[in-house]
């Protein structure tokens, strides 16, 4: 209740009102696109292809809120602008040049900002040329070569289109555009699922009971994934007094946040990919070959004991990216040499080498408990279609963590602007 009268204040302010609408807007132009198809496709060829719902599919479905599914304009979402993000962050790890260039203020950020775009248009259309031209060749009306142009013209500008949209959020709205985007997409999902389920419930296929241990299951979840996204490790830090002048400087207390949750999304994106790529790989050679026999029994949710191999798999790919990417996000080299440098120290450890090892080892041990809340997050689907047996309602944890982070980062942001205006907020 208290946070719907914050959103209520807010929208009393004209500047935040505007920002809101302004927000509103730029989802429902996506929402539209999102309905809009692409020329030159085979619809009756293409729903066929999408009858198991499983693969790499699902994921493109996920992040394009069904788009890909239906070969909108839309259909490659904004995956080629986040594989092309993390990209530039390793190489900014690895190119002593570009890792010059992050640590050089705003400007060094405008400049891998726009290689970022670049990358982006360039793996749009590599995707969409292999979508085009592989992948979905057998729905296409026309194989001619100014068909398959406009097809992948047409994909390539609506990555294009989706990522100024996302920039035009982060600059005139409230919340990070791109996330946004990913969010409008997973919710715009839930009424079809509900209105699936429901129908289920109807014909008697699913029980009462069964559907209200599941709302009260997801409550749970959804409050758990809450905590654990806003649980932090504080580490204090004392800063030492200096005499600058005739001034003096620090002698303050202060402390280094550690989320519990440092990686995000990521690590189980990365071992969705990784898992689901055989899967992918069946339509291709077929189901029904040698090769589709084995992964459907050994390396799929469908499979005995397929289902315990691919979930054993999924928790260790998933504690693996967890660290991996914990540690390409997070550096305590670098924090220690500001810590030194700016006077700072942590109160019982010795500025340096000490440091960095205290850092690493409360680091890991903070991940674990991340790869841990990870790992349940990621076998979830498996879990709760096992004990409810609803199979119709998309109940995937990667949707889920998007799309609380998502609210959860927005509502912040709505605070922030609150407090400025001295509202009380609801986010303590």
């Amino acid at each position: 209740m208290e946070m719907l009268q914050t959103v209520v204040r807010a929208w009393r302010v004209p500047e935040l009102r505007k920002k809101m609408i302004f927000t509103l807007l730029m989802l429902i132009i996506f929402r539209i696109g999102s309905n809009i198809p692409v020329p030159g496709i085979n619809r009756d060829a293409l729903a066929q292809m999408f009858q198991s719902g499983q693969g790499l599919f699902e994921i493109f479905n996920l992040f394009s809120g069904g788009s890909f599914g239906n070969m909108t304009i839309f259909a490659l979402s904004i995956t080629p602008y986040i594989t092309a993000s993390i990209i530039l962050q390793l190489l900014t790890i690895a190119v002593p040049s570009l890792e010059a260039l992050s640590k050089e203020g705003l400007e060094g950020r405008k400049k891998i900002t726009s290689y970022t775009r670049y990358l982006t248009v360039a793996l749009a259309l590599v995707q969409a040329v292999g979508l085009t031209v592989g992948l979905f060749r057998s729905a296409l009306i026309s194989t001619d070569i100014m068909s398959i142009i406009i097809i992948v013209l047409v994909l390539s500008a609506g990555t294009t289109f989706l990522m100024w949209l996302g920039e035009q959020i982060n600059e005139n709205g409230i919340g990070n555009g791109i996330s946004l985007i990913i969010f409008g997409g997973i919710i715009a999902r839930v009424p079809g699922q509900l209105g699936t389920t429901i129908q289920n419930a109807r014909s008697g296929e699913t029980s009462s009971m069964t559907i209200t241990l599941f709302i009260i299951f997801a409550v749970v979840v959804i409050l758990g994934i809450i905590e654990i996204q806003q649980g932090q490790r504080r580490i204090p830090v004392q800063y030492a007094k200096r005499v600058v002048g005739r001034k003096m400087y620090g002698g303050q207390a202060t402390h280094i946040p550690l989320k519990v949750n440092q990686a995000g999304v990521i690590p189980i994106i990365f071992a969705m990919s990784l898992l689901q790529f055989p899967m992918t790989i069946t339509y291709f050679t077929g189901t029904n070959t040698g090769f589709g026999q084995w992964v459907n029994k050994y390396l799929s949710l469908n499979g005995s004991p397929g289902v315990w191999i691919y979930c054993g798999f999924y928790i260790v790919l998933t504690f693996f990216f967890t660290y991996f990417y914990t540690a390409v996000t997070f550096k305590p080299d670098e924090v220690a040499d500001n810590l030194k440098q700016n006077g700072g120290f942590i109160p019982g450890i010795r500025p340096g080498n000490a440091t960095v090892e205290y850092l690493t080892k409360v680091m890991n041990r903070v991940t674990f408990v991340g790869a841990v809340f990870l790992s349940v997050v990621a076998v979830l689907p498996t879990a709760v279609g096992g004990i409810t047996g609803i199979t119709s309602l998309y109940f995937g944890g990667t949707s889920l963590l998007i799309a609380v982070g998502v609210a959860l980062d927005t509502m912040k942001q709505l605070e922030q602007r609150m407090v400025m205006r001295n509202y009380t907020g609801f986010l303590k």
